[in-house]
């Protein structure tokens, strides 16, 4: 036997139609909260101030994804050790949601809490893997860790599979420095990382992003940091100092058409150039 629903009045469908609205503004609403809520997230978690020392500028920027949630995986750091030199770092987490954003704190707090006892980098980033693959989560990072040492401006950095650093020389020089690394944070137990030592000449720079900057629909990451390599050497050759660096470097990611979220550190000496 055949069933007809019957006609709603106009009445009805206006309440229907109320009830859906207010059901899809109440979404809306709850969506916005969360975006809030990961972006207050996020931005309480970067420094507030990051270390210096006479002759070093250190500048960064984050730039918040364009659309969602995709926002809290990146981050970037600095801090003094206790021997007297500075520890730096930029990561990207897994994943761009609050949850991401609560992981990345997990691990820049083991990585703060760990360099106060291990000096070496390569060490350092070896015993913050085993912390993220004993929180037993399914979530992975990527970082590189910069050690530097202000009496001899000599830096050691380690990779834990994140994208390549770029070096730029006073003479606007510049290369990006694809040193060996390991794989990310939380993948497998026993990784090592390898250390890579570098002085920072005179007037010359280390730009450090995530993926967010460099990388792109129609932009592979080798492109992209060969764009930011250009960048630094006409930057450093022309005298640009390590704000305007930094901002310029994180103008490249709104080019690129990625919804990633972007992080950008730079670490340049900005000791008088010879006449």
């Amino acid at each position: 036997m055949a069933w007809n629903r019957p006609a709603e009045s106009p009445d009805d469908l206006l309440a229907r139609l109320g009830s859906l609205t207010a059901e899809a503004r109440e979404r809306a609403g709850l969506q916005r909260a969360r975006i809030e809520l990961a972006l207050a997230l996020q931005r309480d978690m970067l420094p507030a101030d990051l270390p210096v020392v006479p002759g070093l500028r250190v500048a960064a920027r984050y730039r918040p994804a364009d659309t969602g949630l995709n926002v809290g995986g990146d981050w970037y750091d600095g801090f003094p050790l206790p021997d007297g030199c500075l520890a730096f770092s930029i990561g990207d987490v897994q994943g761009h949601n609050i949850e991401a954003t609560a992981f990345m704190g997990q691990v820049r707090v083991g990585l703060r809490a760990l360099a106060s006892v291990i000096r070496d980098p390569g060490e350092l980033l070896a015993r913050t893997n085993d912390l993220v693959l004993s929180l037993g989560g399914a979530l992975f990072a990527t970082c590189t860790l910069v050690r530097f040492d202000p009496f001899t401006w000599e830096l050691e950095t380690a990779r834990a599979g994140h994208v390549p650093t770029v070096r730029a020389l006073a003479a606007g020089q510049s290369r990006v420095v694809d040193d060996a690394g390991g794989l990310p944070l939380g993948i497998e137990a026993g990784a090592e990382y390898p250390v890579t030592r570098y002085r920072l000449s005179t007037a010359g720079a280390f730009v450090l992003v995530t993926d967010g900057v460099v990388e792109g629909p129609s932009l592979s990451v080798d492109d992209g940091l060969a764009q930011v390599a250009r960048l630094a050497g006409e930057a450093i050759a022309a005298g640009t100092d390590a704000d305007a660096l930094a901002s310029g470097t994180m103008e490249l990611a709104t080019s690129v058409g990625h919804e990633d979220d972007a992080a950008v550190l730079v670490i340049c000496h900005d000791a008088p150039r010879p006449a």
